[in-house]
């Protein structure tokens, strides 16, 4: 997939891009596999934001995705790549010999027409659903279970990849994203290949209104914020304020591990994605 570099009619455009949709093949959605989805801006059931700079945004709705794909040795067929508002990647629409259709996330290179499948029965080839075990040494994957039978957890926005480095003692040595190295039960399940919509990452939005129409509002620095609403503020002219970067309510924000020291899956973890 390539990019479009706006023309610079109006300043926003100036320094845009967008993803040029050439490999989506529908504009619709397959309908029974969507549900509306409310938007909350952020607020619980109390009402108060959770997560804050949310809100607004245009009306989307959910696409139902089989992370799971459990109809085994069935062979499927591709029947549309299509854009999804609610992730990075691109989905496609299969149908089983049953006539049953159910969403896949895409990886790059799927084309309509092609069969895939999953099960322990299926080729190692691009698009295809099969255990760690086997999935030979070196091979790209994506869409990788956590749990066996919980459905693929990890490694499924736009562009990413994750890799086989080894194996033994019933377990995977899988190299992540992030750089770190992790062990996966060899009954765990991925898609072979890596998460379409690679150039996603260049994208440049180029003005403000973008972010709004993704539901992102606009955030407000803590050092020009007054005191009384966050431990940066106050000060004349740009004072820092002699306080280390952190947020409203305190917590530092450089170089403080928020990750529990003894959790369980520590052990899992063989190398660590800061070394």
């Amino acid at each position: 997939m390539a990019l479009i570099k706006f023309k610079p009619t109006t300043p926003g455009r100036r320094h845009g891009s967008g993803a040029v949709f050439s490999d989506i093949t529908t504009d619709r959605p397959y309908k029974p596999l969507t549900v509306p989805i409310k938007s909350t801006g952020a607020r619980n059931s109390h009402g108060h934001i959770t997560s804050r700079h949310r809100g607004g945004g245009h009306k989307r709705r959910f696409r139902i995705i089989d992370f799971k794909r459990m109809k085994h040795n069935a062979t499927a067929q591709v029947l549309t790549i299509e854009y999804d508002p609610n992730r990075s990647a691109r989905i496609a629409l299969v149908q089983y010999p049953d006539g049953e259709k159910s969403y896949i996330l895409a990886p790059n290179g799927l084309q309509v027409g092609q069969n895939v499948m999953s099960g322990m029965e299926a080729e190692v080839k691009v698009g295809n659903h099969l255990p760690l075990r086997s999935i030979p040494e070196g091979t790209e994957i994506c869409n990788i279970e956590l749990e066996p039978g919980r459905g693929g957890k990890l490694v499924r926005s736009a562009g990413t990849l994750a890799t086989i480095l080894a194996k033994e003692n019933n377990v995977a040595h899988v190299k992540l994203p992030s750089g770190e190295v992790r062990l996966f039960k060899l009954d765990s399940y991925a898609t072979i290949g890596q998460c379409s919509n690679i150039d996603h990452e260049n994208i440049l939005l180029g003005k403000a209104g973008r972010s709004r129409w993704l539901g992102i509002r606009p955030q407000t620095r803590g050092v020009v914020q007054n005191p009384c609403d966050h431990p940066m503020g106050g000060g004349e002219g740009k004072s820092k304020s002699g306080e280390h970067p952190c947020s409203p309510w305190g917590q530092k924000s450089k170089g403080l591990k928020t990750r529990r020291p003894h959790k369980i899956s520590n052990k899992l973890i063989i190398r660590d994605r800061r070394a």
